[in-house]
């Protein structure tokens, strides 16, 4: 990950990313909290409560006397064959169900715990589809919108629920989708749902949150399913 990437992301994302990425094994000690702060930039209070929402997720452990420790068997595995070969045998009706019951959810939780940064991330994501001239470069940007919601949520629980979902979506075959203009239009249903989302996500309303994300994912399932 480059060093811009991540300072984008939030404390908490960013202390798991460098132990991920450090390749800390499974009840292996990080860094004491000051090499972690300065190796990081964060300052020292920071830190700790990125240390404090890792440790309620039960990713890691702290010992008094003895440092901090990666919890056993938590580290993320490489993108599971299972995982594909799960998606190659889903229906995209099936799959359109499950993200029905897991994103709204998950927007929900990201209404209640969204940090300004998320906020930004899912702004960014939603002003670089607005100025998309291909169709490939909107759909570029959808998935950068959906994970911000995730990481929005402030859990790494749902986040990772997310990647394996998202994973599993890849690998399902979807087929052709029909397009009547050569690039999306100003009125194209996605731009507007999308800024439903970040904007009651922003406004803190988790219920509208919920219902913002479930209309999104129904008018995506409607086109895909219903049309034609």
């Amino acid at each position: 990950m480059s060093d811009q990437a991540s300072e984008d992301l939030h404390p908490v994302a960013r202390l798991w990313s460098f132990i991920v990425e450090a390749g800390h094994p499974r009840g292996g000690r990080l860094l004491p909290e000051r090499h972690l702060a300065e190796t990081l930039s964060m300052s020292r209070a920071t830190l700790r409560k990125a240390l404090d929402s890792l440790e309620r997720d039960g990713l890691i452990w702290r010992h008094v006397g003895k440092g901090t420790f990666v919890s056993d068997g938590t580290l993320p595995k490489a993108p599971s064959s299972a995982l594909s070969e799960l998606g190659r045998h889903l229906t995209p009706f099936r799959m359109m169900r499950a993200r029905l019951a897991i994103e709204p959810a998950i927007a929900r939780e990201a209404a209640v715990n969204a940090s300004g940064e998320a906020l930004r991330r899912m702004q960014l994501a939603i002003d670089r589809a607005k100025a998309a001239t291909t169709w490939k470069e909107y759909e570029t940007q959808d998935d950068p919108f959906h994970r911000a919601v995730a990481e929005a949520s402030d859990n790494l629980l749902l986040l990772t629920l997310f990647d394996q979902l998202n994973e599993v979506r890849r690998a399902v075959a979807w087929g052709g989708v029909a397009r009547e203009s050569v690039r999306p239009t100003a009125d194209h249903p996605g731009i507007a749902e999308h800024d439903a989302i970040a904007a009651v996500i922003s406004n803190r309303d988790a219920g509208a949150a919920y219902e913002a994300m479930r209309r999104h994912l129904g008018s995506i399932a409607k086109r895909l399913f219903d049309e034609g």
